[in-house]
């Protein structure tokens, strides 16, 4: 059985993973739509919210990235115009921020977040998924069952009280073994497909328009045939 953690298929095909209602702390401002899949060390989750409405925001509790699935969403910051998120989009809310979060009719969005105790970078963070990709390292040698990728990232946030990181990623096709993953990871896939193999060799398959979460230590393998693009979150745990 693999161990990642589906929090959306694109195709509405049903999730096997668990979900909790409960907010994110006791400032969460989707405290009454939250729906936890996973919790973890140091303070990160990764979630789903369904939601409709209108919220103020005074100062955002947290850092949350988030990927609407569905529907649209508004978020509005003193002194700039709205941005409208839409199917596929995502952005990172910085802890403090000031925003309004309107949602005309139901949406759903897909997120990782992490508390944290001091002062972050306030703001909204655009994900972009024609990101200005510069070259990142590939798997090690010894992981790879084939040829070693060619690997780009676009890392536009960064938080390193918390260890938090986001941004978008792609890849050429690459094999790597089950092994312990080495940051906890959230993943929504923008292109490509992918195979994840547990150590019982079961596979899980994720493909354009899927969010999962994949929990540091995880043993999880790789397997891609054509060119994978996706947002993430990774968090470094002590």
């Amino acid at each position: 059985m693999t161990t990642t953690l589906m929090l959306h298929h694109a195709d509405g095909t049903p999730l096997s993973t668990p979900f909790r209602r409960a907010a994110f702390g006791k400032d969460d401002p989707f405290a009454r739509e939250r729906e936890i899949a996973w919790e973890g060390p140091d303070s990160m989750i990764a979630a789903r919210v369904d939601f409709s409405g209108e919220l103020d925001v005074a100062s955002f509790p947290h850092i949350e990235t988030l990927v609407v699935v569905e529907g649209e969403l508004s978020l509005t910051v003193p002194g700039a115009a709205p941005l409208v998120i839409g199917p596929q989009a995502g952005v990172v809310i910085g802890r403090g921020t000031a925003v309004r979060i309107q949602a005309r009719s139901r949406i759903r969005f897909v997120s990782c977040a992490a508390a944290c105790n001091g002062p972050t970078s306030p703001g909204i963070t655009p994900l972009r998924a024609d990101a200005d990709f510069k070259p990142s390292a590939a798997p090690p040698a010894e992981a790879l069952l084939g040829p070693a990728p060619q690997c780009r990232s676009d890392n536009v946030f960064t938080d390193e009280q918390t260890q938090y990181r986001a941004g978008t990623w792609d890849s050429t096709p690459y094999h790597r073994v089950v092994r312990p993953h080495r940051l906890n990871e959230f993943m929504h896939l923008l292109a490509g497909s992918v195979q994840f193999a547990s150590p019982d060799g079961s596979m899980l398959s994720a493909s354009a328009g899927d969010a999962l979460f994949v929990p540091q230590g995880a043993p999880i393998g790789w397997e891609s045939s054509d060119r994978v693009a996706k947002f993430y979150v990774v968090q470094n745990v002590a």
